[in-house]
C-alpha cells in the first residue's frame, strides 16, 4: 500500500477516511470484539469476487494461499509449514482438543474465566477421563508464569490460556509461560486472538496457537490463522480428512491415506477464498505498518485512557499494563447506559460483564484512532 509512517497516517484525516472509512462518521474503538475492515481487505475481497464471476473460483488460489501463509508465518515468527488457514479461534481451539492422544487422568489447566471459546473444547475432554483444573487469579484474568508454575501438577499434560484477557487487559508472558511449560514437559496452546496484529506475538516457545481474523487483524470473520509447532503435527491428528489434506492423484481416493507432511494436514476441503483474500491484504497493512509501531501506539493510547478515566473516577483493570483494552467502571453509574449513550454518539465501545455481573465499558482503539477520537469519549463521561 505504501502508507506513510503511523504520526503521518493519524495526521491525515482524508487519508484515514479513505483507508479507514468507518473513521468518516464512527470512533470506533471496539477492535476487542470486531473489527470495521480497512479499504484494502474491501479492495481484496472484490477483486477476489470479481475474479469469481469471471473464472473459476479457484483461479489464482495457489498464490493466494502461498502469499497469505508466507505473511501469517512471519508475524508469527513460525516457518511456514507450521502455519494453517482453517478459519476461526474456535476451529483451531477444538482441533487441538480433539486431536491429542488423550489418556484417561491427563490434567489440563485452564482459566474458566477466559473467553468461552477457550474454555468449552476442554470441558469436553472430561468425556474422554480428562481431569479439567482451572487456575485461580488474584483478580481477573491475571495470569503471571508464577501463578501457572504454582499450578501445575504431575499429571498436567497441557495449558490452555489466552495472551490477553478480554476484559480485563491483562497481557500474559507467554513467552515466560511457554519457557517454563517447555521444560517441564508440559504442551502450550494460546488463544491470540486479542493480541495477533496489535502486539508482537511470536511461537518460539508456544506449541500451538489459534487467532481468528476479525479483531486486531482487521480481517474478515472466520478467516484466521492456526499454527501448529512442526515436531508435534504427527502428535496432533486431524480432526477432519478430505480431498485437501489427505493426498489424492487425479481427485481419486486411494486404499490408504497419506496426510500432507505439514501444516496443511489440518485443511480438509476448500478454502474460505473471500476471508482468506481479507485476511491476505490485512496482513499486508499490518505489516507494513509495523507490529512494534503498533504496539508502543496502544500502549500509549491506554496510558492516556486510563488517566483520563481515573480523573473522572473511573476504575480501570491493571492500569499499568502494555495492552489493547482499557475497561473501566465507576461506582453508581450504569455502564450499560453509558455505552449507548456514547452509541448514540457515534462512538462505539464494548459493555462486558464478569461473573458477579459487574459490567464494564471496554475501549480497544486501533493504530488508525487518533488522540482527537479519546477526548471525544472523555468529553461524554
Amino acid at each position: 500500500m505504501n502508507l506513510p509512517d503511523l504520526p503521518a497516517i493519524q495526521g491525515d484525516e482524508a487519508l484515514r477516511r479513505r483507508e479507514f472509512p468507518v473513521c468518516a462518521d464512527k470512533v470506533y474503538l471496539a477492535h476487542a470484539g470486531v473489527s470495521p475492515l480497512p479499504a484494502c481487505v474491501e479492495r481484496a475481497v472484490n477483486a477476489s469476487v470479481s475474479n469469481g464471476t469471471r473464472n473459476d473460483q479457484e483461479e489464482g488460489l495457489a498464490r493466494l494461499l502461498h502469499e497469505t501463509r508466507t505473511r501469517a508465518a512471519t508475524m508469527l515468527g513460525a516457518d511456514y509449514g507450521e502455519v494453517a488457514l482453517i478459519g476461526p479461534t474456535t476451529a483451531g481451539l477444538s482441533a487441538v482438543a480433539a486431536g491429542l492422544d488423550w489418556q484417561a487422568g491427563d490434567e489440563v489447566l485452564i482459566y474458566q474465566d477466559d473467553f468461552p471459546v477457550n474454555v468449552y473444547p476442554w470441558l469436553a475432554l472430561e468425556a474422554r477421563g480428562v481431569q479439567v483444573r482451572r487456575l485461580q487469579t488474584p483478580t481477573l484474568g491475571h495470569i503471571t508464569p508464577e501463578l501457572v508454575a504454582e499450578q501445575l501438577t504431575d499429571q498436567t499434560r497441557l495449558v490452555a490460556l489466552a495472551s490477553c484477557h478480554f476484559v480485563s487487559g491483562w497481557r500474559i508472558d507467554h513467552d515466560a509461560i511457554g519457557r517454563l511449560l517447555r521444560e517441564r514437559g508440559v504442551l502450550f496452546c494460546l488463544d491470540a486472538i486479542q493480541t495477533l496484529g496489535a502486539f508482537p506475538t511470536t511461537v518460539e516457545h508456544v506449541d500451538f496457537l489459534a487467532a481468528d481474523a476479525h479483531k486486531w487483524l482487521l480481517g474478515p470473520c472466520a478467516a484466521g490463522v492456526f499454527f501448529v509447532r512442526r515436531e508435534l503435527q504427527d502428535r496432533l491428528a486431524p480432526s477432519a480428512f478430505g480431498w485437501n489434506n489427505v493426498r489424492c492423484p487425479n481427485y481419486v481416493a486411494q486404499e490408504t491415506m497419506n496426510l500432507r507432511s505439514d501444516a496443511r494436514r489440518y485443511e480438509a476441503g476448500s478454502f474460505n477464498i473471500l476471508g482468506i483474500a481479507g485476511l491476505n491484504a490485512a496482513l499486508g497493512l499490518l505489516l507494513e505498518v509495523g507490529i512494534d509501531n503498533i504496539a508502543a501506539d496502544l500502549t500509549a493510547k491506554r496510558a492516556w485512557l486510563v488517566e483520563a478515566l481515573q480523573a473522572n473516577g473511573y476504575k480501570v483493570f491493571h492500569p499499568e499494563v502494555a495492552s489493547g483494552i482499557t475497561s473501566s467502571w465507576r461506582k453508581d453509574t450504569d455502564m450499560k447506559a453509558l455505552g449507548e449513550k456514547l452509541d448514540a454518539e457515534n462512538i462505539i465501545a464494548s459493555v462486558r460483564g464478569d461473573r458477579s455481573e459487574q459490567d464494564y465499558l471496554r475501549f480497544s482503539p486501533h493504530f488508525y484512532n487518533t488522540t482527537a477520537d479519546l477526548e471525544r469519549v472523555v468529553e461524554l463521561l
